[in-house]
C-alpha cells in the first residue's frame, strides 16, 4: 500500500480493520516515517518501526506481557517495548533486598508511538506531534538509515 498525500497531521489510512487483524503486522510509510501497525488482543497499535536502540526491525518481534504491559521484543538485540507507550522496559534487582527480588522498571519513553482509530472497519493512525526527542527518532532519519544498512551488511557476513 503507498502513501497517500494526506494533509501533514491528519490521520492517515492504513487498511481495513479485518485486513490488519487478518496480517497482524503492517509496515506503512507515512509522510516519510516508516510505521509498524500491530493487531494485538483485540488492539492496533502503532509505533516506529525500527528499535530505539540500534535500528533493528521491529516487524519481525515476539509479543508478550511484561509487568501487565503488553511489549513487541526486538528481535536483534532483545530490547522490550511496551505497545501504548513505547516505554524501553528492564528487568533489575535491588542488592539491598534480602534475597534480591528482580523486577520490571521503565527507562521512559525510547520509541515514538502514534494514535490509532477505527471507524466503520477502517483503521487510521495519526502520527505523533509530540516534538519532544524520543531515541527512535535518529533511525527514520538519513543516518539512521545509513546505520540501519550498515547493520543489515555486516549480518549478511555472518
Amino acid at each position: 500500500m503507498g502513501e497517500e498525500q494526506q494533509p501533514t497531521g491528519a490521520p492517515h489510512f492504513v487498511g481495513k480493520k479485518d485486513e490488519l487483524i487478518e496480517a497482524k503486522r503492517s509496515f506503512r510509510t507515512l509522510e516519510g516515517r516508516d510505521v509498524l501497525i500491530i493487531s494485538h488482543q483485540s488492539g492496533f497499535y502503532a509505533i516506529d518501526s525500527y528499535c530505539y536502540h540500534a535500528g533493528g526491525e521491529l516487524q519481525n518481534g515476539d509479543i508478550e506481557e511484561i509487568a501487565g504491559k503488553l511489549c513487541i521484543i526486538c528481535p536483534n538485540h532483545k530490547y522490550k517495548i511496551s505497545l501504548a507507550k513505547g516505554e524501553g522496559m528492564y528487568k533489575a534487582s535491588d542488592p539491598r533486598e534480602k534475597p534480591p527480588v528482580p523486577r520490571w522498571y521503565s527507562k521512559g519513553v525510547k520509541q515514538r508511538t502514534h494514535a490509532v482509530t477505527e471507524s466503520d472497519g477502517d483503521v487510521y493512525v495519526k502520527l505523533s506531534e509530540d516534538a519532544c526527542w524520543v531515541e527512535s527518532d535518529f533511525y527514520q532519519g538519513e543516518k539512521g538509515k545509513v546505520e540501519r544498512a550498515k547493520a543489515a551488511a555486516a549480518e549478511k557476513k555472518k
